[in-house]
């Protein structure tokens, strides 16, 4: 309690209502000494009548009897009425009462003189002050009043005396000390009221507090243990023992430390709190009464019981959320039909191993890995079986390897392997040997039997490269390498194929410029009727006037028709330029027969190949049947087979021809036959060549020949340079011919000359 609440005098509250709350919570005490006061004053002043009989018979006896009566009577009618007293201030008016008129009485008494009067009249105010419990105020009041009664009665009749100056002083020093001393008295009382207020107070909230602790500790819902710091439990709330399964009595345990799975964490735990004070988002295990094992996040702080350190722990179970986000991981970093990782987990991990393979010296190798059947095994047995051959290659990569390497299905028919290893390179091509010899075990399906083979591309760190995306480069460039040379083998990273590459990447700039700058340009090259020895139209072949290395032909720039992009604008512009050249002719009345576009296989992985096609010669006013297109079977291999079908069809019931060229030297050459709409084949000039000497050549001829009539289509050889191969081929049947016997290819300027030349040695 602060002191500013008390005044330097009188030592009672400033504040009435603190002033009434002290008297009220003191009344029951208050009254009781009252009446234990007024009882004393009546039993003593009626044994003081025996005193008073010394009197007798003198005037003093007559003064004295009555005024003993006075103060007997007024204590006991004081006594009643305080009985009925229910506040301070009532019983304070029965004080007072007693006071003035005690007083009263006594001053009459004190006027005998007698022995004990002088001590009586000090005694009296000494009392009131000191032992009448009334407000400081009246206690002034009354005790001085007191003093000066007793004065006036113990001085009167009497005349003054030599000691009646000492005897003023005398009371006027005892009023002021006992003014002094009930001001003390009455601010000692209130403090320590106050402080017992306080204490009472703060005791109450203590005990409030631990009963709301207590109850909050014993039913939150989050399990909660009050441990030591040697782990004894001290104390477990009701959803702790739900969670555990049991009590730590029950379940047989001394120490909390019996549940850790691995018991170091608490160590750590505890560590951290002795450090800190508290911890938040503690991960560890715990085992459960069930002997399950549960993922948890604890929070702890350090509490003082009893002068003693503990450790309050709260328990969060994270189990089902460290299920859902490792299922959300694998869904996000593992390929769903494998169970591999994919491919941006398998980056992730490839920085990670070569960070490490950096700060420790280690090699480590990549492999990509390319299923070489997987599309035919898709398009003859289904996707489940490709499906099927896709699990089982994971299975058998997987199986070969050990945990430190990373098996990972890049998607589609390719995955990849990270081995880390501090042994040569040659073993790793081991390795890849044997994977592959692994992979090409056939196993079951349905009915029958599956079997794959793959190609492998492997580069190696640190002797290749040292950051992950170049690493990828160069194990991808060893498997096209494995590709070209015939699949089914490893292949081992060298310099030299990232010089064709970046060889390849000059000539594609250098082909865009040429676009550009327009030196890509058409020259035509005859088909002649061997019948009848006219002109009955041309092949468009792609020339490149090169600036410095003068006209080259395809073969020098073949890389710009194997890239989708640069082989569609190649193309377009080739078609643009010839579109242009037959609305030329046409213009000037030279029939040029139908003249023949080469399409790429790249061509065909766009899909509005066709589309875009006839939008050009309509838009040059060029007739369909001007033209015709050339493919070769490779375009039917790849991934769009099914644009191909749709393109081919469009140009067929648009009236464009169809040419298979380089017929006789792809895979299913009589399949395409049946499936396409193909009017022409044209026979491969490695045949032609060998035609006069070659009986194996001259009989695949007349094969094709044979075919192709059979079929109603028109058989065009192709590389026709002597005379005699002319002879040959119109003698089985062949309808048309081209090559440099007739003409090499020339340009458009040239075209109109030729057919000139050409007509006038036919008439």
């Amino acid at each position: 309690m602060s002191s500013q609440s008390l005044p330097p005098f009188g030592g009672e509250f400033l504040t009435p209502e603190r002033e009434a709350a002290f008297q009220a919570e003191r009344l029951p005490e208050t009254l009781r000494h009252v009446r234990l006061l007024f009882l004393l004053s009546a039993a003593l002043n009626s044994l003081f009548f025996i005193s008073d009989w010394r009197f007798y018979g003198g005037p003093h006896f007559y003064a004295a009897i009555p005024a003993r009566i006075v103060v007997v009577l007024i204590a006991l009618a004081c006594f009643w009425t305080v009985r009925s007293a229910t506040s301070f201030r009532q019983a304070e008016k029965s004080m007072i009462a007693w006071e003035w008129i005690n007083a009263s009485a006594v001053a009459v008494l004190v006027s005998s003189h007698s022995d004990l009067a002088l001590f009586v009249v000090l005694m009296l105010p000494s009392i009131y002050y000191l032992a009448v419990p009334t407000s400081f105020r009246w206690s002034v009041i009354s005790g001085i009043g007191c003093s000066v009664l007793m004065l006036l009665g113990y001085m009167f009749p009497e005349e003054k005396s030599a000691t009646t100056t000492g005897l003023l002083l005398a009371m006027a020093m005892l009023n002021f000390a006992l003014f002094l001393v009930v001001a003390r008295s009455n601010r000692l009382q209130r403090m320590e009221w106050a402080a017992t207020r306080a204490e009472r107070r703060a005791n109450t909230e203590l005990v409030e507090s631990r009963t709301m602790f207590e109850t909050m500790f014993k039913t939150v819902p989050i399990p909660m243990l009050v441990v030591r710091v040697d782990g004894s439990i001290l104390a477990s709330n009701d959803a702790a023992i739900r969670y555990m399964g049991a009590t730590a009595e029950t379940l047989g345990i001394q120490t909390i430390d019996e549940l850790y799975v691995n018991p170091n964490d608490r160590e750590v735990f505890v560590a951290a709190i002795l450090k800190d004070g508290y911890v938040n988002g503690f991960e560890t295990q715990v085992r459960l009464a069930d002997g399950t094992i549960h993922t948890v996040l604890l929070a702890g702080t350090s509490i003082e019981i009893g002068g003693v350190r503990h450790i309050m722990s709260g328990v969060v179970d994270i189990t089902e959320r460290k299920a859902a986000e490792e299922r959300v991981w694998r869904a996000a970093s593992h390929d769903p039909l494998t169970g591999l990782p994919n491919r941006a987990f398998f980056q992730s991990r490839l920085e990670q191993t070569l960070a490490q393979a950096e700060r420790s010296g280690n090699r480590v190798t990549l492999l990509l890995i390319d299923i070489d059947n997987l599309k035919t095994t898709n398009d003859t047995l289904g996707h489940d079986a490709g499906d099927l051959l896709i699990k089982k290659t994971a299975t058998r990569l997987n199986r070969m390897m050990r945990e430190c390497d990373t098996v990972a299905r890049l998607g589609g028919d390719e995955f990849a392997i990270v081995v880390v290893e501090p042994f040569p390179l040659e073993n790793v091509l081991t390795l890849a040997e044997q994977l592959l010899a692994d992979l090409r075990r056939p196993f079951t399906y349905r009915d029958g039997v599956l079997a794959s083979q793959a190609s492998v591309g492997i580069a190696s760190y640190p002797e290749h490269d040292r950051t992950p995306s170049e690493l990828m480069r160069d194990a991808d460039l060893a498997l096209s390498a494995a590709k070209a040379m015939g699949r089914n083998r490893a292949v081992v990273y060298s310099t030299d194929m990232r010089d064709q590459l970046e060889q390849r990447a000059t000539v594609a700039r250098d082909i865009q410029e040429a676009l550009r700058q327009g030196q890509i340009v058409p020259f035509y090259q005859p088909k002649i009727d061997l019948r009848t020895g006219k002109v009955v139209g041309f092949e468009a072949l792609a020339r490149w006037h090169h600036l410095d290395q003068g006209l080259l032909t395809p073969a020098s720039f073949q890389t710009a028709f194997e890239e989708p992009e640069l082989s569609i604008a190649v193309g377009e512009h080739i078609l643009k330029q010839v579109a242009a050249d037959i609305r030329g002719w046409l213009d000037q009345g030279i029939d040029c027969g139908r003249v023949a576009v080469n399409l790429s296989p790249a061509q065909f992985n766009w899909i509005g190949l066709a589309k875009r096609f006839l939008e050009i010669i309509h838009a040059a006013g060029v007739p369909t049947e001007r033209l015709s297109v050339e493919i070769t079977e490779t375009v039917f291999l790849g991934r769009t087979a099914s644009h191909v079908i749709a393109a081919l069809k469009e140009f067929h019931d648009n009236g464009i021809r169809i040419a298979l060229d380089d017929f006789g030297t792809g895979y299913a050459s009589l399949t395409h036959l049946k499936q396409f709409p193909i009017d022409d084949i044209k026979i491969d000039q490695s045949f032609v060549k060998d035609l006069e000497t070659d009986s194996d050549s001259a009989a695949i001829v007349m094969a094709v020949i044979e075919l192709g009539t059979s079929l109603g289509m028109e058989v065009i050889a192709e590389g026709v340079e002597r005379i005699g191969q002319t002879n040959l081929l119109r003698e089985k049947g062949c309808s048309q011919a081209q090559g440099n016997l007739y003409s090499p290819p020339m340009s458009a300027c040239q075209v109109a000359q030729f057919l000139r030349g050409h007509e006038a040695q036919c008439a």
